[in-house]
C-alpha cells in the first residue's frame, strides 16, 4: 500500500510540475535571473506547495501515526556545516545552469527524455563521487562525508 501511495504521490507531483511549467528549464532560469527578465512563476509554485505542508504540520500532532505507515520518518537537524554549504552552492549552480533539479528532471523523462537523462546521469555521477570522497575521507581518518 505504501508503494502505491508513493507512486500516486509521485505522479501527482509530476503532473503538478508539468501543469505549472516547472519542467521547462527556461522558466526556472527566468526565476533565477533576478537582474534580467524575472519570471515569478516558481515563487507561486513554491508558495502553493507551502499550503498543504502547513496543513500537514498542523495535523501531525493530532495523529499518533501516519495514515499509511507505522511511524513518522522525520529527519533530525544537524546544523549548518561546510559540507552543507558546499552542497547547497553546487546544487544551486547546477540548478541555475541546467534549469532542473531532481524532481523535474525525473518528470522530464516523459517530456524531454534525452536532456533529462543527461542531467540524471550527471546527478548520479555526482552522488557517487560524493559517496566515494566521503569513504576516502573516513579511511584517511577525516571522518567527513555521509554513510
Amino acid at each position: 500500500m505504501q508503494t502505491l501511495i508513493a507512486l500516486v504521490a509521485g505522479v501527482i507531483f509530476g503532473v503538478g510540475l508539468a501543469l505549472s511549467g516547472m519542467l521547462d528549464p527556461d522558466r526556472v532560469r527566468g526565476f533565477l535571473a533576478v537582474t534580467g527578465r524575472w519570471d515569478p512563476t516558481l515563487a507561486f509554485v513554491m508558495g502553493g506547495a507551502l499550503l498543504p505542508m502547513i496543513v500537514a504540520w498542523r495535523l501531525r500532532p493530532a495523529l499518533s501515526q501516519p495514515l499509511a505507515g507505522k511511524r513518522w520518518h522525520v529527519p533530525g537537524t544537524r546544523g549548518v556545516t561546510g559540507e552543507l554549504i558546499i552542497g547547497a552552492v553546487l546544487f544551486g549552480a547546477g540548478w541555475g545552469i541546467a534549469g532542473l533539479c531532481p524532481g523535474p528532471a525525473i518528470a522530464n523523462l516523459a517530456v524531454a527524455p534525452w536532456a533529462a537523462l543527461t542531467f540524471l546521469v550527471a546527478m548520479v555521477a555526482g552522488m557517487a563521487l560524493h559517496t566515494f570522497a566521503g569513504r576516502l575521507g573516513r579511511a584517511a581518518g577525516g571522518g567527513g562525508g555521509h554513510p
